[in-house]
């Protein structure tokens, strides 16, 4: 503690005060207001230069920055910013080595504190990490691995046309493969965009889906119309869990792209769907993404070398495995019994193996349930808890 006193400037000056009038040395001064020698040399020096504005503390920052942004540089860099409203430090940076590759730009950090200072970002608010994941779902290396599908969830337009648009795009390259309105959110017309789909671009090997109708049903394996037509295509369907959108967390990320960055707000529904074909082109060839090296999603991906013929192929089964298929009603006839499996695998050919544990079902690679007397026995999720409804009075 240096001075000890509630008037830090008053001691000061008392200090020099008393060295100066020669009754007490420096030394002693020093010892009876608790300070060392060169702080006391240090005040004295500038009482004799300043009088009693030396006496004031200084700012101990530097009165000079030689490193300091060119305010030209600066002026460029917030051009860019109300350009890309959107954009942060990691985006503009190398949008303008592309525009400006002859001038030496500042790093990421830099612009970031221009942004900053200048009022153009605002605070993240950070949420707690999530447990890691750890349902069996791809890991796409490649592209195509895993596509992902997935309706953006309805808004309305300004002149109140309800908008739900049906979005498919590629897991490794976060490629937009579609993005449009559909007339019914139905099997038909989703498998009509897919068959395009496929068509351009050729067959993934998964394609990852929430549990949402048309995708999924409470049907054995969750096997819904439209999961029985992709494995019929050569492509296998998965489903995130229940609860979890974090698992198709690329797919969620690009619909808050979408949202934030105003294409949802068309002002009516010829309006939205342009809007729709505008973000396509511009989240696949313009918008830079960090997880791929501030590269875009167009100059990454590359289509699939499984061509899609359009014909739907009935499925094969190995050696050893018997085959049933499944009437309209949903039942399909084994050693006698009627045993029902499912109205969504009606006319479709099963496959049943025996192992350790007794006879499975399988409807291609995909686990049906077990096989016990004159049932099919698979294992649900458990339901979520009712609240009990209030007795009427």
């Amino acid at each position: 503690m240096a001075w000890g006193v509630k008037n830090v400037e008053i001691q000061r000056k008392l200090f020099c005060l008393d060295v100066l009038s020669k009754k007490i040395n420096m030394s002693e001064a020093c010892r009876i207001y608790g300070i060392s020698r060169p702080t006391g040399y240090e005040w004295l020096s500038r009482y004799k230069a300043e009088g009693d504005k030396g006496l004031r503390n200084r700012e101990l920052g530097r009165h000079n920055q030689s490193h300091q942004t060119p305010q030209e540089i600066e002026d460029v860099v917030l051009m860019l910013k109300f350009e890309y409203m959107k954009w942060g430090a990691k985006k503009i940076l190398p949008k303008l080595k592309e525009r400006f590759p002859e001038i030496h730009w500042p790093c990421k950090t830099t612009i970031e504190k221009i942004l900053d200072r200048n009022g153009c970002t605002i605070p993240r608010k950070y949420r707690q990490r999530l447990a890691a994941n750890t349902s069996p779902l791809i890991q796409a290396i490649n592209s195509n691995d895993v596509w992902c599908m997935d309706f953006k969830g309805w808004y309305l337009t300004e002149d109140n046309y309800k908008f739900d648009p049906f979005t498919l795009t590629d897991n490794h390259s976060r490629f937009l493969l579609k993005c449009c309105k559909l007339k019914s959110n139905d099997t038909e017309h989703v498998w009509n965009i897919l068959d395009i789909a496929f068509r351009e671009y050729g067959l993934p090997i998964y394609l990852r889906s929430d549990n949402g109708p048309p995708f999924a049903s409470l049907a054995p394996g969750r096997l819904s119309s439209l999961a029985i037509k992709l494995i019929k295509a050569g492509v296998m369907p998965e489903w995130i869990e229940p609860g979890k959108p974090y698992q198709n967390g690329r797919h969620e990320r690009m619909h808050l792209t979408m949202e934030k960055e105003g294409f949802c707000r068309g002002s009516s529904l010829y309006k939205q769907e342009l809007l729709l074909r505008e973000f396509q082109d511009y989240y696949n060839f313009e918008r830079y993404h960090e997880s791929l090296g501030q590269k875009t999603p167009g100059s990454i991906y590359v289509p699939s070398q499984r061509v899609w013929t359009g014909k739907l192929k009935p499925l094969e089964y190995e050696d050893g495995i018997r085959v049933a298929k499944v009437a309209s009603c949903g039942k399909i006839h084994w050693k006698g019994k009627s045993i029902y499996i499912s109205r969504v695998l009606s006319g479709e050919n099963v496959g049943i193996k025996e192992e350790e544990e007794g006879y499975v079902a399988y409807f291609g690679c995909i686990f049906l349930g077990m096989i016990s007397d004159n049932n099919l026995e698979f294992e649900r999720r458990s339901q979520r808890k009712k609240i009990p409804s209030k007795s009427k009075a």
